[in-house]
């Protein structure tokens, strides 16, 4: 969620923004103002008259955006009571302090239910994880290291094996266990990736290490060998996640200093 100073930022720089727009510096900017806005009034959308209802309605969808995390702890009607107050001037039903109360035992509130979810989601997919690699482990071609990586040879390069103090330059496709795709390097350009391997997770490193130059393995990564339950916020996997990589080892490089 976003906190009410971040929402009102946001408030103003728009409303900066919205100013910006109508305040020309020179003749050429007054035309340009005159020319966005005719064009803007030409603008049409069904369901919204004029631009004022577009903007509203912009307003309305960024509001809902910022509340979709805490939709069902909120009833809208309220919500919408609080706003017109507000905005009318009328008298509030709370105090600031009673507000900032409410705000943070309801703060308290959703992170320990964020908390209980992410538990449950590390859980299942732990539970997962180790069903998928001890029968992936039967398979023909797949081999299960002591630390409990999984790796096949896709084709066998002749070159040297890097060391741990090694940086590699790579090809590879990250995904989940259900074939979705959360990095590679067709993403990033299709450049190849300079990686050092003191700097990769742990199933990255052994992995890598096991590699000739010029070969292409597929590995498969338990969480504990990888990021495990502990994920950044917004990051393209799940706590707990079995990783799956299609790597190319194309050379080793001289590790980058700092």
């Amino acid at each position: 969620m976003k906190s009410r100073t971040t929402i009102a930022v946001s408030a103003l720089a728009a409303a900066i923004a919205l100013v910006g727009c109508n305040k020309p510096a020179d003749g050429a900017a007054k035309t340009d103002a005159a020319k966005t806005e005719e064009a803007g009034a030409d603008k049409k959308i069904a369901g919204l008259k004029d631009e004022k209802e577009q903007i509203s309605y912009m307003v309305g969808m960024d509001v809902a955006k910022m509340l979709e995390p805490a939709k069902d702890e909120v009833d809208f009607a309220t919500v919408t009571k609080a706003m017109k107050d507000v905005l009318e001037g009328k008298k509030v039903l709370l105090t600031e302090e009673q507000a900032n109360e409410i705000r943070e035992t309801f703060s308290q509130k959703m992170q320990a239910k964020k908390l209980a979810e992410m538990m449950a989601d590390a859980k299942k997919n732990a539970d997962e994880g180790k069903k998928f690699l001890a029968e992936n482990g039967k398979k023909p071609g797949v081999v299960t290291t002591q630390s409990g990586l999984q790796y096949q040879v896709i084709s066998e390069g002749k070159g040297a094996k890097p060391g741990a103090g090694d940086a590699v330059k790579v090809t590879y496709k990250g995904t989940l266990l259900d074939g979705k795709e959360f990095d590679s390097t067709e993403a990033h350009g299709g450049e190849p990736a300079v990686l050092p391997l003191d700097r990769v997770i742990p199933g990255w490193a052994e992995g890598i290490r096991l590699m000739p130059v010029g070969s292409k393995y597929k590995f498969w990564i338990p969480s504990n060998l990888g990021y495990g339950e502990q994920v950044l916020p917004g990051a393209p996997f799940p706590p707990n996640a079995t990783l799956v990589f299609d790597v190319e080892l194309l050379e080793i490089v001289k590790a980058p200093k700092g």
